[in-house]
């Protein structure tokens, strides 16, 4: 259990980091690319439309998993976040920040393709629902997040005020993943995945979906190692020139 432990730290060295990172992006990168290959074109192209919903329910190949990741990469920046604060671990912080530009594409695809989808069902492309407006304000925490970097040089101080501000955030990731058991007069549908079958959208959905997932998490995790080496590697940079000019 403590060499586990130990192996965990290791990622806290920007070179240990940079060294395994190199290995794993060209894998993720090829899984990524099948993935989502198969899951999108099997969803898009190879399953019937909804009696109900016609082809509009096509758009759940993409829409689930975007606002899955748009969630759950908020709570992988606030385990990152607190990280930060607790052990002072520069990667933690700068994953955390490399993170917030990809969770906000993905909380915006979350809500252009539920608006898309909404509008043949709901007859509007906005309503106020508990889950969209609670996913609108996680939006803004995002937007809130990531202003702070790009207006301020990156230090320990901006770590610690972007570090709270996550922690803050963090109470809409929670209230956008679980609304819709909050709230049973929400418009927003129940779950697509469930561990209730009689829940559980029809297996004909249900594998690719799953597949889509798994490729846009993929996805995540691949631009995630891309932007955090990026990040290093510019800070290095930066080091260095500031050891010349000084």
């Amino acid at each position: 259990m403590i060499k586990f432990r130990k192996n965990i730290w290791e990622f806290a060295n920007p070179n240990n980091f940079l060294s395994i990172a190199n290995k794993i992006i060209p894998f993720f990168l090829i899984l990524t690319i099948i993935t989502l290959s198969l899951g999108l074109v099997w969803g898009l192209f190879f399953t019937p439309d909804d009696y109900r919903q016609g082809s509009s329910v096509k758009i759940i190949f993409i829409h689930v998993p975007t606002a899955f990741l748009a969630i759950n990469i908020y709570f992988m920046m606030l385990l990152a976040s607190i990280i930060w604060l607790i052990r002072r671990h520069h990667v933690s912080l700068i994953a955390a920040k490399s993170a917030a530009l990809i969770g906000l594409i993905m909380t915006l695809s979350a809500v252009l393709t539920g608006a898309i989808w909404g509008k043949p069902i709901w007859g509007t492309y906005w309503a106020w629902d508990p889950r969209l407006t609670s996913f609108a304000i996680l939006l803004m925490f995002y937007l809130g997040y990531l202003s702070i970097w790009q207006t301020m040089k990156f230090s320990d101080k901006i770590g610690d005020l972007s570090s709270w501000l996550c922690i803050v955030g963090s109470i809409f990731a929670l209230l956008s993943r679980y609304a819709v058991f909050f709230w049973d007069q929400g418009l927003h549908q129940g779950p697509s995945l469930s561990l209730d079958k009689e829940e559980n959208i029809d297996n004909v959905f249900y594998f690719p979906l799953i597949i889509c997932i798994i490729g846009f998490v993929l996805l995540f995790l691949t631009l995630l190692l891309i932007r955090i080496k990026t990040e290093i590697q510019k800070r290095k940079i930066n080091i260095l020139l500031n050891a010349r000019d000084g």
